[in-house]
């Protein structure tokens, strides 16, 4: 059982930056890849960014490329993502997953094994 508590979330303006985190439970978080997800009211839950268990390779929506970085230090069980030049569209819950084969790549949602509860993202314009 893996679990997973996200933080970081809040307001932020357009234009801004906001860093988001998730602590992962459990001594096996180096062989999970990880992803981050996000649903906006009235939206489907959508990938956002993924990277694969070793940090090495990374992978991104083409909406928040340039934008967002995802990183992970796995001596820490905590999985990152920074925000920069918000927009008042990335507006949403903020998910992050695991995904027990190790990639992170898929932008599936039914592709991964564990969840977190979410954390709360508004920009204002």
């Amino acid at each position: 059982q893996v679990q997973l508590v996200e933080s970081g979330g809040g307001l932020g303006q357009a234009g801004g930056s906001l860093r988001l985190s998730c602590a992962a439970s459990g001594r096996t978080f180096s062989r999970y890849g990880m992803a981050w997800f996000r649903q906006g009211p009235g939206k489907e839950r959508e990938f956002v960014a993924g990277i694969r268990r070793s940090g090495v390779t990374t992978y991104y929506a083409d909406s928040v490329k340039g934008r967002f970085t995802i990183s992970r230090d796995n001596a820490k069980n905590t999985v990152y993502l920074q925000m920069n030049s918000l927009k008042p569209e990335d507006t949403a819950v903020y998910y992050c997953a695991a995904d027990l084969t190790g990639s992170g790549s898929s932008p599936r949602v039914i592709e991964y094994d564990y969840w977190g509860q979410g954390t709360q993202v508004t920009v204002s314009s």
